[in-house]
């Protein structure tokens, strides 16, 4: 499929999406397959969980999407799936969900020597990410902060 042709199939079907209340994260077409495979990965917009019934109800207005757009001339395999679980923390719904887990904290280097830190995730405020490092609490201003995933803790 050429990529002119890929990317208009996903302007298509991001409207479709968008009329379903969904929003399409990645589109990827597996042309080295036969039938070739289309793999839809939505997201809903209001950032509720993506259900089975939910990937299920989107197969048959993408599928006819698809058709409508003759863009395919051959026959393919359609999948829609979520997102799935990010390791990355970034919603508020994340921090109180992964409350107590253990967290690695990605450091601005401009403004600390250090550059990961590791710890149990003990409280998210506006200011500051506060971490639980071997029984000691370490507030980090955000400013600080690029980036805070689940991981295993380290030793």
């Amino acid at each position: 499929m050429e990529k002119e042709n890929k990317k208009t199939l996903e302007i298509l079907l991001k409207r479709v999406a968008k009329e379903w209340d969904l929003e399409i994260c990645n589109l990827n077409i597996q042309t080295n397959q036969n039938p070739i495979v289309i793999k839809i990965f939505i997201k809903k917009f209001n950032g509720d969980d993506i259900s089975l019934d939910d990937c299920a109800r989107f197969n048959t207005p993408a599928s006819d999407e698809i058709e409508r757009s003759n863009l395919l001339n051959c026959s393919y395999v359609l999948e829609i799936s979520s997102q799935g679980v990010s390791d990355e923390l970034t919603s508020e719904r994340d921090f109180k969900t992964f409350r107590g887990f253990p967290v690695n904290v990605e450091l601005n280097q401009k403004n600390s020597k250090i550059k990961f830190l590791n710890g149990l995730l003990y409280k998210k405020s506006k200011d500051y990410l506060a971490i639980n490092i071997k029984g000691k609490i370490k507030k980090i201003p955000f400013d600080e902060v690029l980036r805070i995933s689940l991981c295993t803790l380290k030793d």
